[in-house]
This record gives C-alpha cells, structure tokens and sequence, in this order.
C-alpha cells in the first residue's frame, strides 16, 4: 500500500504544476479543471488511437486465429506455438492492444489522487482558496454535488464504454469470458460512478465527467478511422487474391 501512495504521489506531483498553471491564467478553478481535463485527453489520445490500430489487426487475424483453434483443439502446446508463430509472421503483438490501458492507469490515479486532495499536491494559498471556489450551481468544488454531476458522469460513462466495446467487437467475440467480464462492466462501471461521486469532490466529479465527454467525441472520431483502416486492409487483401 506505501508503494501504491509513493506511485501515485509521484504523478500527482508533476500533475499538480500543471494544475496551478492553469489556474494562474484562468483564475476560475471550475474552468480550470475543464483546461486541465481536455490537456490530459489530449496528450492520451495517441494511446487510444494506437489502441482502435491494434483491434483492427486483431479482427484482420480472428479468421486465421480460429483456423488454428479448430485444428490444435486438443492439443494446447501446440495451439501456443502456432499463435506466436502467427503473430510473429504478421508482426502483431497481441499486448499492443492492453498497453494504453496499462500507460494511463498510473495517470488516472495520479489525477484521482490529486483532485480528490489538492492541497496535499499543491502549494500556495491561491490554490487553497481556489478549491472552495462556487462554479454553475455548485457552492464549493471541495464538496460532493450529490445528484446531477454523478449522474451525468454515469451516464457519459455508459455512453463511452459501450461505444469502446462496440470498437472492439470482433476481438471480444474471440475471447467469450473477456467479452461476458465487458457486458457486466457496461453496467456495473457507470453505477459505481454514481455512486463514488456523490463521496467525492464536485471538483473531482467534473473531471470524470468532462473527461468521458470528450472520450465520447474521440470515440465517435476513432470509429471512423477504424472504418476508414478496415476498409483499406479488405482492399489489400483483395488485391492479394
């Protein structure tokens, strides 16, 4: 549990300049948190982008991949050797898929860690005052808003992670335990949202609101480059025939 506080110490620090920054050009903590929510996202994206790459790789071996579970049923050893034989003949490597994943969840703890307690990250005066700040109809960011922003955080978090599921369809389908583990999760993480965020911080709660807003607009452009990098690969592999 030390090391999991040092970790997350750790990325609240630089996190938390970041945050001061921010707050001395805007001078209004509730926009604040919308600048410093949509930076994070942005710098991210090339992970998630990296991400719809690799499900489109995965869906372009699934054919091949069942080919080789129907043959080597009965034979596990086997069936593993022939996957990385497949996977090192298409130059794939089937964790590019989780690594995203992996990279931002030291973040997210970190941004958890930070807005849920600045003034355990952040120094100055300003900032203490500025997390007491009112924004829209919230009297004090540093206290929980007990029923619109969870739910609007629940709900936005619904609509995101079923629109990620959906981009990973045909990977899912290869894999029946992960995808029945997704179907729970589509319902149990927005819920658990809802409640979570009535407990935390307004000031928290807004970034996870805002922060799946905009994966919501990301996503939506992520599916038509997974469209767009399907269609090409079924084009190449038709000229291949």
């Amino acid at each position: 549990m030390n090391r999991f506080i040092e970790i997350v110490g750790f990325m609240a620090g630089p996190l938390s300049v970041l945050l001061s920054f921010l707050y001395g050009f805007i001078q209004n903590y509730g926009l604040t948190i919308l600048a410093f929510t949509l930076i994070v996202k942005l710098v991210l994206y090339p992970l998630h982008a990296k991400q719809v790459k690799s499900s489109v790789k995965m869906s372009e071996l699934q054919p091949k991949m069942k080919e080789l579970q129907k043959k080597y049923a009965t034979d596990r050893q086997e069936l593993n050797k022939r996957m990385m034989e497949l996977y090192k003949q298409e130059k794939f490597n089937p964790a590019s898929g989780c690594l995203p994943a992996l990279i931002q969840m030291p973040i997210i703890f970190g941004l958890f860690a930070l807005l849920r307690n600045p003034m355990r990250y952040v120094d100055g005066d300003e900032m203490v005052i500025a997390t007491h700040e009112s924004f829209l109809w919230i009297m004090d960011l540093s206290q929980p808003d007990l029923w619109i922003l969870p739910v609007l955080a629940g709900i936005t978090t619904f609509i995101s992670f079923s629109q990620t599921q959906a981009q990973q369809g045909n990977a899912l389908d290869a894999n029946p335990m992960m995808a029945s583990m997704m179907r729970m999760m589509k319902y149990f993480l927005p819920l658990m949202i809802l409640v979570m965020g009535r407990t935390f911080p307004a000031g928290l709660t807004i970034y996870w609101f805002f922060g799946q807003a905009v994966q919501i607009v990301f996503n939506l452009h992520l599916g038509r480059v997974r469209k767009k990098l399907k269609a090409e690969l079924e084009h190449k592999n038709r000229n291949r025939r």
